[in-house]
């Protein structure tokens, strides 16, 4: 049996509730050894990684990592909130009784870490000093060396973050155990897998995976689950799916902040990192916060304060490329460390590729295998266009690595938020942008955020697949009472954001391209914004916000088909008449507060006078 107290002390580990945590779990594991980490430990770690197998090396000193072929994603049924009140269970969040859940799991971890070593990963999910570090303190312990590399990348690390706690007792718990991954029967009736956020016991367990957010649990599970519902619990913070930006304007020296809720394959990741246009780069600059995570609280001035809770980047390789998102290019070059999972690797050359990052795959095809780690060169005709590199493949890296990170991204303090945006994918019904001025209109839109989830759902061309404020598969409790929470968070402030919608993906009906070039041409959308909120320009009223006029908008060097921005700046009223049935039957699911009913009420109304 390990002498964990040994391990702790010449660590420095000594806060007495994270060494009876550990040594609590070590002993239900029955891990052989157990290694408290930093970040400082990195480059050893890597190495001993790489002397196992357990990474391969790509050219610049990066990394790959091949997870179990089954294990690839997040798995949302596999995933649930655990409590001990039934009232937090809402429609989307899996929730599940505690004690048996946790029973369940301790179970099956019980002697499954047996032979490997035990890491005890002391993190911090805020910049250190932060008015939210209460909850931001975390420990993970797992089985998984590669977890460690990741994490390292992700958080910060060190062990002082939980030596120094005001509280000794507040911190997150997290246990991951990988489990053996070809014997669990992913996607079966004995699927034994399990990821458990523990929300009023502020315990992660996670059982049966290697993979990103299964497994990297100061990301999704902390970073979203446990701080939504510590946000709550508290009454102090929202915890959010949401990129957060930056955009100066050179000429006055004043920074402007935007906080977002796309849904997936929605362009979050892709404006979060994005740069002005060339025609706009002489008076304006885009700073990158981060671009999957945000907490936003209200300040001693009242005025609306967000950071990135993360230190790095989890993003999706496919279609990442400089075209589409130079920043996140340059933030993976030779020399940053990223590590890269899932993607294609030549194991001669120690090259990665991915669908989209060139327009076409290697033609020599020597030395490269898919992310299954099956050679392309043996595949049969038939196999030719299989994709090389999962849809999901990613790449891991910090956002110090990130060119055009802001200056302040670390900053305790955090940014003022100046405006709140949802955006969906849709091809119609949606303008390029619309803003709402009503903050309960402005919460009632998130919760009707949606993307078109197929071309055709029971006759119904483009139906929404609803998914609000982009946390449907992170709330972690009643939707309602989450919809009250916000309302009480916004509208506690003197100084609120301004709420906008933003829609990049209309297209011709006819011929089906795009309307709006999209990419670095967004920010000029969200310039108006701001000029909007200013009182700066006036916009357009409409049923569902205010739109701006042509002549409102920086266009410079743009070019647009005959009567394509008059359909961006356009809604169509039957259309949305149509929409707001299914937002009734979408709402009716939830607990709601009367607020947002009514301003469900308001829209429809002025709908119908439209």
């Amino acid at each position: 049996m390990v002498d964990v107290d040994k391990v702790l002390d010449e660590a420095g580990l000594t806060n007495p509730h994270v060494r009876e945590f550990v040594a609590y779990w070590a002993g239900i594991t029955g891990a052989a050894r157990v290694e408290v980490v930093s970040a400082d430990d990195d480059a050893r770690l890597l190495q001993e990684s790489l002397d196992a197998g357990e990474l391969l090396p790509v050219d610049g000193d990066r990394y790959y990592s091949r997870s179990y072929f089954k294990d690839t994603a997040r798995s949302e049924e596999r995933t649930v909130v655990a409590t001990s009140k039934e009232s937090d269970k809402g429609v989307y969040n899996n929730w599940k009784p505690a004690e048996a859940t946790v029973a369940t799991l301790t179970e099956r971890m019980t002697g499954a870490s047996a032979g490997k070593t035990m890491y005890v990963i002391p993190y911090l999910m805020a910049p250190a000093g932060s008015p939210l570090e209460a909850w931001a303190a975390g420990v993970e312990l797992t089985d998984c060396r590669p977890v460690v590399n990741q994490m390292i990348r992700m958080a910060r690390v060190d062990v002082d973050h939980i030596n120094n706690l005001s509280d000794p007792s507040s911190f997150v718990r997290a246990v991951h155990v990988t489990g053996d991954l070809p014997k669990l029967g992913q996607g079966t009736d004995q699927d034994e897998r399990l990821f458990a956020t523990v929300a009023d016991e502020r315990t992660i367990l996670h059982y049966g995976s290697s993979y990103g957010g299964n497994a990297l649990l100061g990301k999704i599970a902390h970073g979203l689950r446990q701080a939504c519902y510590d946000g709550r619990a508290s009454g102090k913070f929202l915890a959010e799916q949401f990129l957060l930006l930056g955009i100066k304007d050179k000429e006055t020296g004043k920074t402007f902040h935007v906080v977002g809720g796309f849904p997936s394959a929605s362009g979050k990741t892709n404006l979060s990192m994005t740069l002005a246009p060339d025609e706009l780069g002489d008076r304006f600059e885009v700073t990158f916060y981060g671009d999957d995570i945000a907490w936003l609280w209200v300040d001693d001035e009242g005025k609306i304060r967000a950071f990135n809770p993360e230190n790095g980047v989890f993003g999706v390789a496919k279609d990442t490329n400089e075209a589409t998102n130079p920043g996140a290019v340059q933030s993976i070059l030779p020399g940053s460390g990223a590590i890269f999972t899932n993607v294609a690797y030549n194991e001669k050359t120690h090259e990665v590729w991915w669908e989209g990052k060139t327009k076409h795959h290697p033609d020599d095809t020597d030395g490269w295998l898919d992310w299954k780690g099956e050679p392309i060169a043996d595949r049969s005709l038939g196999e030719q266009g299989d994709p090389w590199a999962h849809p999901n493949s990613r790449f891991t890296t910090t956002i110090a690595n990130v060119p055009n990170a802001a200056p302040d991204f670390d900053d305790p303090a955090g940014v003022v938020v100046d405006a709140i945006i949802f955006g969906g994918r849709t091809r119609d019904r949606e303008p390029l942008i619309r803003a709402i001025t009503d903050i309960a209109e402005g919460v009632y839109d998130g919760m009707t955020l949606g993307a078109e989830a197929t071309f055709a759902a029971e006759g119904v061309e483009g139906q929404l697949r609803y998914d609000p404020m982009s946390m449907r598969p992170f709330m972690a409790y009643e939707e309602g009472d989450y919809a009250q929470h916000w309302l009480d968070i916004i509208g506690a402030a003197t100084e609120p954001p301004i709420f906008a919608h933003v829609n990049w993906f209309q297209r011709d009906p006819q011929d089906g391209h795009f309307l709006w070039n999209g990419y670095r041409d967004n920010v000029r959308a969200l310039l108006w914004l701001l000029r909007f909120k200013a009182g700066e320009v006036t916009g357009r009223p409409t049923a569902v916000g205010v739109i701006p006029t042509a002549e409102e908008l920086n266009l410079d060097g743009m070019r647009f088909h005959d009567g394509d921005l008059e359909k961006l700046l356009s809604i169509d009223a039957d259309r949305w008449r149509q929409e707001m049935k299914f937002r009734e039957e979408h709402l009716s699911q939830f607990n709601l507060p009367e607020a947002i009913w009514e301003a469900h009420r308001r829209v429809a109304a002025a709908l119908d006078e439209a």
